[in-house]
């Protein structure tokens, strides 16, 4: 008995000494805190949970559209033709601004609606968010992150949230048991339960990466740990997830840091893909097993960053990503892309998208046929046929001579210039298919794509695939986006431009007494709108 208690006990000293440790260094960081003005940020947030509780009504406004941020979601309601934007983050170069706010996108009308609802979560980012249909539409979110307006502090959530799409109303879920405090990590449904993998906990002082699986149960509300047999995908954040038809989880690339030394760490981009598989006959949704798989169809450069939304069809839709070189142990240098790729969930297959972009010679064409038809009234007496059959001719010799624009090989480097700043934009490998090879010598245009970027909000609503915000860096500035885009999934010709990309407006406020840095300050008082909301999430 006396041994068992001893094998029992094992490590409770190296525990009790990791939490003195702890206990020493949170009593010197709140000091430090005290001295520099700026409150715990524990404190910070459970006051702003106990500022949220006092609301009592629901107040619904129509604004114009949400700030700039990143790191937010933007989640299609499973019913109502509306997207659902929440939290998010923006960095101005001095203080950085978490949010709180809830938005709703009401699609006919082109209107956004700005929902104030009782006991609303604290200000978060990179949490993750899924709707379902059940009591006319229910928002749940979970976990994110939190920081100081210096980043001298981080918070992370483990809590549970459910937004009442009907009732517009906030309910905090009390289960136990769940995931320990993250973000980064990605959350699905799958067979009325919610499936969370991965992400990570910065504490300033250290931080760990999790490769650990949940499941919340929808029914009955409660947290189970799931312990999946194989080999497990290392731990990692900002990765791709998806569920599939038949139950089955897809979880693919992503990113996680290393100890190379002693206060040096190491990035590492992931580039694997795994899959989480039920087991077969079991009712329990509690055993699974994991599964290498081997990346299939179109080659994906490696990067993480990359949003992803789930379409009709059992398909899925990826854009955008970055991928981090370091330069040195303190600097990093970013290719951003904005690529788009479109996943076969039944094939577990990706495909480059190539847009076919808009026809510019439709008003010749529409002249020609003018034409055409003037000929034909006035050709009753004459040889019609071989009026028409020189007029096809010339037009087949117009469509043989006109030159597509070659797409650049997979070794070649774009520059995206805006006029604002020059960002490199990662090589395009994609080639277009026969049919778009037809439209292209008939005369259509390059397609536009939305800027390149990472942690952007994607979501799909009756065949429309939407784009709002995310963020870019060039050197050490970091551009925060508040543009709004569709595409239509049935032509796949062109996005269209909802919120024009405006970065005139970015504020820049980095210390610096370099001329670049003047440069973009000068724009920081024509974002008063972005700018006031900024003002009036920031934590005091």
């Amino acid at each position: 008995m006396g041994k068992k208690d001893k094998r029992k006990n094992k490590g409770k000293g190296a525990e009790k000494t990791a939490a003195k440790t702890d206990k020493k260094l949170s009593q010197k960081q709140k000091k430090r805190l005290a001295a520099s003005g700026e409150d715990d940020i524990e404190e910070i947030v459970a006051q702003i949970e106990l500022e949220e509780k006092k609301r009592q009504e629901v107040i619904e406004t129509v604004v114009s559209p949400p700030s700039r941020r990143s790191s937010f979601t933007l989640t299609a309601h499973p019913d109502k033709e509306e997207l659902i934007l929440f939290g998010g983050e923006y960095f101005n170069g001095q203080k950085t601004f978490l949010y709180n706010d809830l938005y709703i996108y009401n699609i006919p009308r082109n209107e956004w609606v700005r929902v104030k609802a009782p006991g609303g979560p604290p200000p978060r980012c990179s949490h993750q968010t899924v709707a379902v249909s059940t009591d006319r539409g229910q928002l749940w979110v979970f976990g994110g992150e939190y920081a100081s307006p210096t980043e001298s502090q981080f918070y992370h959530y483990r809590d549970l949230w459910m937004f009442h799409l009907s009732t517009r109303k906030w309910e905090k879920i009390g289960a136990s048991g769940g995931p320990s405090s993250r973000s980064g990590h990605r959350m699905v449904c799958v067979k009325k339960q919610l499936i969370v993998f991965g992400g990570f906990h910065d504490n300033v002082r250290d931080y760990k990466y999790f490769n650990d699986v949940y499941a919340f149960n929808l029914e009955n509300y409660t947290w189970k740990r799931l312990e999946p047999a194989g080999t497990p995908p290392a731990p990692r954040s900002g990765f791709v997830m998806v569920a599939l038809p038949d139950g089955k989880v897809l979880i693919s690339g992503g990113f996680s840091k290393e100890k190379i030394k002693r206060e040096v760490d190491k990035g590492v981009i992931h580039t694997d893909t795994f899959l989480l598989v039920p087991e077969k006959n079991d009712v329990s949704g509690l055993k699974w097993k994991w599964v290498a798989v081997k990346q299939l169809g179109a080659y994906i450069s490696p990067r993480c960053g990359m949003a992803l939304a789930m379409a009709p069809g059992n398909r899925a839709y990826a854009f955008g990503g970055v991928w981090d070189v370091e330069e040195s142990e303190e600097d990093l240098a970013g290719t951003f892309y904005n690529d788009l790729y479109i996943l076969d969930l039944d094939k577990i297959l990706w495909r480059k998208v190539t847009l076919s972009g808009k026809k510019k010679a439709s008003e010749e064409q529409r002249r020609r046929r003018k034409e055409k038809s003037e000929l034909s009234s006035e050709a009753e007496n004459a040889d019609y046929d071989n009026v028409l059959n020189k007029m096809e001719i010339c037009e087949l010799q117009d469509n043989r001579t006109e030159k597509v624009p070659a797409e650049p090989s997979s070794s070649t480097a774009v520059i995206s210039d805006d006029g604002i700043f020059k960002m490199t934009v990662g090589p395009v490998t994609s080639t277009l298919s026969s049919q778009q090879n037809a439209e292209s010598s008939s005369g259509a245009q390059q397609a536009f794509t939305p800027s390149p970027r990472m942690n952007c909000g994607l979501a799909v609503k009756h065949g429309l695939l939407y784009l709002y915000g995310g963020l870019v860096e060039e050197g050490n500035k970091q551009f925060t986006l508040s543009d709004f885009y569709s595409l239509d999934l049935h032509k796949l010709d062109e996005w269209k431009t909802l919120i024009q990309n405006d970065l005139t407006s970015q504020e820049w406020l980095a210390s610096s007494s370099s001329s670049d840095d003047n440069e973009e300050n000068s724009g920081s008082d024509s974002n008063s709108e972005s700018g006031g909301e900024q003002s009036e999430m920031e934590v005091q």
